[in-house]
């Protein structure tokens, strides 16, 4: 494939070849830092995965068109179709890492789950923003791993803080029934250890309710919990099973307002095409959503009012389109990080975009400065912290738009902590490491 600079790449348009799925793209040369985008535009998850791949290219064409590149080296990259399956994602992998010189964003959980052993031999972090390991915030054990501003630890813990907080506080929780109806899958099934936690301190009772990928067949589970009458349920879905787990609530006459989703069950394609009929469900936020921003300014300014958009103009500032550029903008700044030790103008490897990763600290005059202001709230790593932030706030949909809540949430840390240091020991000692001592900590 012929070898160019973002500059010159077009828009992506994926085509199917031998079972995955590859756009034009930009080859990392001498002088380029090569991003590689695994993203699904086909199957059942490309609603909401081509929104997300969207944001993640248009930061990078702004960036290029703005900046000029990142302090003076140009920006490249090449998209890779996984249709959200981990054989696939896992192929896309291992074809782009000789070119990899930053980090490699799965977009899924079960694909991170399948390249955590391979990061530490090949050198390359994972920046698994949102998703993920929750034991990987443990750096000591993890150092491959970022699991930037949120678990599904810290994203379960924030759904129980909000409906104590809605009942009354958490002696209120106890006696009732929480439903988690989840995806059968890793990413499913992450939020549980800490939901029976919290089950054992709250005394509540913890139904759960596994749903078959991708999610279409749900009305068995409906069912269940129409027959169990829990107080509340937690959605834990993706693509098509959001939308389905709503119309299925709206069938069966489940309150949505008694409905919370993880971050990942929370944007436009869950709920525009169900309307009125969603109206008052909640959902985690980890950013909002709307044009209003100035990092989207520019985006337009730069990039689509040149015809050069990812996609419809309509779609800018959407809820995952805002994800995709929060996730590539954090991944420029650690480039950025990297680039402030090794040398301004010089193109990163990997190893050293892992250690700007691991010393990434954005204060809100930062933000600011980037454009990010009111987008998402500091965020600082180090060697023990790879995750950087847990906050987070509650948004609900009014039949027509997504409100922001006012009310911001961190996870509690008393709880999270105990529980990540103890399933990374329990990883280090399965695969045999030897957790990070203070001075490799310093290199």
């Amino acid at each position: 494939m012929k070898m160019r600079s973002l500059i010159a790449a077009t828009a992506i348009a994926a085509a199917a070849i031998g079972g995955v799925a590859t756009a034009p793209a930009a080859f990392a040369q001498a002088k380029e830092q090569f991003f590689p985008l695994l993203v699904y535009r086909t199957g059942p998850y490309a609603p909401n995965g081509t929104p997300w791949a969207n944001g993640k290219l248009d930061y990078l064409k702004m960036i290029t068109a703005r900046d000029g590149g990142i302090n003076g080296v140009k920006i490249a990259y090449e998209e890779c179709e996984t249709g959200y399956a981990t054989d696939k994602g896992v192929e896309c992998y291992e074809r782009l890492k000789g070119k990899i010189n930053t980090f490699v964003d799965p977009q899924s959980t079960g694909i991170t789950f399948a390249l955590t052993d391979k990061a530490p031999t090949d050198k390359i972090p994972l920046m698994t923003l949102g998703y993920g390991l929750s034991a990987s915030q443990d750096g000591s054990v993890f150092k491959w791993n970022f699991p930037y501003m949120g678990s599904y630890w810290t994203g379960a813990d924030i759904i129980i803080q909000a409906i104590a907080k809605r009942e009354g506080g958490f002696d209120k929780l106890k006696g009732k029934k929480i439903a988690l109806v989840y995806h059968d899958s890793p990413f499913g099934k992450e939020p549980i250890p800490l939901l029976q936690e919290r089950a054992k301190m709250n005394g509540f009772e913890l139904q759960l309710l596994p749903v078959a990928a991708p999610g279409l067949e749900q009305k068995a589970t409906w069912l269940q919990v129409r027959q169990g009458r829990p107080d509340f349920v937690l959605l834990w879905g993706w693509g098509v099973m959001n939308s389905t787990a709503l119309k299925e609530a709206q069938a069966t006459g489940y309150p949505r307002d008694k409905m919370y989703g993880v971050w990942w069950s929370g944007a436009e394609p869950d709920v525009k095409d169900i309307g009125d009929g969603a109206k008052g469900y909640h959902a985690l936020a980890l950013n909002p959503s709307g044009q209003q921003f100035k990092v989207i300014q520019d985006i337009m300014k730069y990039v689509h009012d040149k015809g050069q958009g990812s996609g419809p103009k309509d779609e800018v500032g959407s809820v995952l389109y805002m994800r995709g550029i929060v996730i590539q903008m954090l991944g420029v700044e650690a480039v950025k990080s990297a680039q402030e030790r090794f040398g301004k103008g010089k193109v990163m490897t990997s190893e050293q975009v892992r250690w700007g990763m691991e010393n990434l600290a954005l204060d809100q005059k930062k933000l600011d400065a980037l454009g990010f202001a009111g987008v998402i709230r500091p965020i600082s790593t180090s060697c023990t912290d790879h995750m950087g932030s847990t906050w987070a706030r509650i948004h609900t949909w009014d039949g027509a738009k997504w409100v922001m809540g006012a009310d911001w949430y961190q996870a509690d840390e008393q709880i999270i902590k105990p529980m990540v240091k103890a399933a990374a020991a329990k990883y280090a000692a399965e695969k045999k490491i030897t957790p990070r001592s203070a001075k490799d900590c310093d290199a």
